[in-house]
C-alpha cells in the first residue's frame, strides 16, 4: 500500500518523531546532541518555526512544533540530512541513519497541544535516562528544562506553554511543573499518535454498539483531534489535492507558469528566467516559485533546477512571493 502523503499546512502543529534505522542509535554521547539542536535551533529561527517540546533519545527524538513559513518538509531534509554528515564524518561511517521518513502527526491545538509537551518532556523519565523528575528539570536535553528555567534555548517558544498556567512566570512555572508531574503515573500514552476520528469516539470498542455505523468511521494515523478537526483536515487536505491534480489535468506545467506571470507583470518570459536582481525580476520569480511549489506541488529543488537557482533561494523566494500575490490579489487562473 502506497504510503499516504504528509498533511502540512502554515501554522499547523505536527508532532514529528524520528527514529534511527533498525532501532539503533542517532546519538553516541552529548557531542552528536549539542550538534543535533545546534542545528536545529538555526534551522527554526531561520524558518520562523515555533518548538513547544523536544527530547533527545537514544535511538529517536521527539519534537512538536507549529510550522512558521517554510514547509515542515524543507525543515526536516535540511535538519536531517545536515545531522547525518555531520555524525557519519564524526563517526567515520556511511549511509542511512535514520528509519525511513520522519513521523509526522497533524494536531488539534485545543485540547492536545498541553498534553503533548507532558508527553514529550517526560520521555527522559520514562526511558530511565534521568532518575527522577527533579533530575529531569535540570536535564540539558528536553526541553523540560528550558521551560523550568535551567537552560536557555532562544529558538524555544516556553512564554506559549507557560501562558497556559499564567500570566507571571514563577507561578505559571509552579504550576506547570505540578501539571507534568501528574502525568508521571500516566505512562506510555498510545492515545496521542494518531487517529483521531477514531479516539473521539473512544475508540473501536466505543463504537462497536452502532453497529452498521462503524464501518463509516475512519481512522487517520496522520491527525491527532477530534472527529470536526480530523475532517476538516482531511476535506482540506483533499481539496488542495484536486486542485494541483487539476491545474495539471488543465496543462499547467512550471512554463505555463513562467507565461502566466510574464503576462501580469508586463515583461517577457526570458526576463523572468534571467537571474538579475532588478526588482521586478526579482518579484516576478518570487510568484512563479509560489505558484510552482504552493499551488502546482513541485518540489524546490526541481523549481530550483529549472530556474537555474538555489534550492535556499526558491524557499526564499515563496515567502516573498506569497506576499506578493496577497497584496496584489494575484490569479493563477483568469476568471
Amino acid at each position: 500500500m502506497p504510503r499516504k502523503a504528509r498533511i502540512d499546512y502554515p501554522g499547523g502543529v505536527h508532532h514529528l518523531i524520528i527514529r534511527g534505522i533498525e532501532r539503533k542509535r542517532i546519538f553516541q554521547d552529548d557531542q552528536d546532541r549539542d550538534a543535533f539542536l545546534d542545528r536545529m535551533g538555526i534551522l527554526l529561527l531561520e524558518s520562523k518555526t515555533s518548538c513547544f517540546a523536544w527530547a533527545l533519545m537514544p535511538n529517536h527524538a521527539h519534537l512538536l512544533v507549529r510550522t512558521g513559513v517554510v514547509p515542515l518538509s524543507n525543515l526536516m531534509r535540511r535538519l536531517l540530512t545536515g545531522y547525518v554528515v555531520t555524525y557519519n564524518r564524526r563517526h567515520r561511517r556511511h549511509g542511512v541513519l535514520f528509519q525511513n521518513r520522519y513521523k509526522s502527526i497533524l494536531c488539534q491545538e485545543d485540547p492536545y497541544l498541553l498534553e503533548l509537551v507532558r508527553y514529550i518532556h517526560l520521555n527522559p523519565l520514562r526511558g530511565k535516562i534521568v532518575e527522577s523528575l527533579h533530575a529531569m528539570d535540570q536535564y540539558a536535553f528536553s526541553g523540560h528544562s528550558a521551560i523550568m528555567g535551567f537552560w536557555i534555548r532562544e529558538w524555544q517558544d516556553t512564554d506559549t506553554v507557560l501562558g497556559y498556567f499564567g500570566h507571571i512566570e514563577k507561578t505559571a512555572r509552579i504550576k506547570y511543573r505540578e501539571y507534568v508531574e501528574k502525568g508521571v503515573v500516566q505512562g506510555r500514552r498510545p492515545d496521542l499518535v494518531g487517529g483521531g476520528l477514531i479516539r473521539s469516539m473512544g475508540g473501536w470498542e466505543g463504537i462497536q454498539g452502532l453497529g452498521k455505523w462503524r464501518g463509516r468511521f475512519k481512522g487517520d494515523e496522520r491527525i491527532l483531534g477530534e472527529s470536526r478537526f480530523v475532517g476538516e483536515v482531511l476535506k482540506a487536505s483533499e481539496e488542495a489535492m484536486e486542485r494541483k491534480y487539476g491545474l495539471r489535468a488543465e496543462g499547467f506545467d512550471l512554463e505555463r507558469i513562467i507565461e502566466r506571470v510574464a503576462a501580469l507583470f508586463g515583461m517577457s518570459v526570458e526576463e523572468i528566467k534571467s537571474t538579475g536582481k532588478y526588482r521586478s525580476g526579482v518579484a516576478a520569480r518570487s510568484v512563479v516559485s509560489y505558484w510552482a511549489v504552493r499551488e502546482l506541488g513541485m518540489s524546490e529543488t526541481e523549481v530550483a533546477r529549472r530556474l537555474g537557482v538555489t534550492q535556499p533561494a526558491v524557499s526564499q523566494a515563496v515567502k516573498r512571493g506569497a506576499k506578493i500575490i496577497e497584496e496584489r490579489h494575484l490569479k493563477l487562473k483568469q476568471d
